[in-house]
């Protein structure tokens, strides 16, 4: 059965998009990482956000622009939108529902991850108590300001268990499993 995996860049203070959802602060740390290599052939399926699917690229003007990890990953991905649009790009599903979503992720991926891409997502699946690891890449960067990686207004306090500690090329790998 498919597990679902929220995989994210985030910068040292705590966010994973710059004000605006700008990404083009990731750009610079980019590049060779072994884990994340490996991490993409175990990917079954992405479960993406609108604003995620149509925002700011990191790969912007090289020939990753507009694919899952810059063109190192293809196959299905299921967009949550409240707005469907009439056609839809290969491989690519919009749904209206984050649960039916998430149930079509977890089939197409089999016994693969689920891999959940934008802040909004990774927030419902961890409400839902479907969200079963995190790995983030932190970059040596302070942002300042944008979108934070987990904002939970009140706060909410959610146990996690280390799984490994890494320090790839360009960041520091954390991951882990929601308890």
């Amino acid at each position: 059965m498919a597990k679902v995996l929220y995989s994210v860049t985030m910068s040292l203070d705590g966010f994973i998009a710059g004000p605006g959802g700008d990404m083009s602060w990731m750009t610079e740390y980019l590049g060779p990482n072994p884990e994340i290599d490996e991490l993409i052939g175990r990917i079954g399926a992405l479960l993406v956000g609108r604003r995620t699917y149509d925002g700011d690229d990191p790969h912007k003007g090289d020939e990753g622009e507009g694919k899952a990890f810059g063109g190192g990953w293809e196959g299905p991905q299921f967009v949550v939108t409240h707005h469907l649009p009439a056609t839809a790009p290969p491989n690519t599903t919009f749904v209206d529902d984050f649960a039916t979503a998430l149930a079509q992720a977890k089939e197409a991926a089999g016994d693969k991850y689920v891999n959940v891409m934008g802040a909004s997502m990774g927030k419902q699946c961890l409400e839902a108590g479907q969200l079963d690891e995190v790995l983030t890449l932190i970059a040596p960067v302070l942002l300042g300001d944008g979108v934070s990686l987990f904002n939970h207004p009140g706060g909410r306090n959610t146990k996690l268990e280390r799984l490994s500690v890494g320090q790839v090329p360009l960041a520091t790998s954390l991951w882990f499993k929601v308890v």
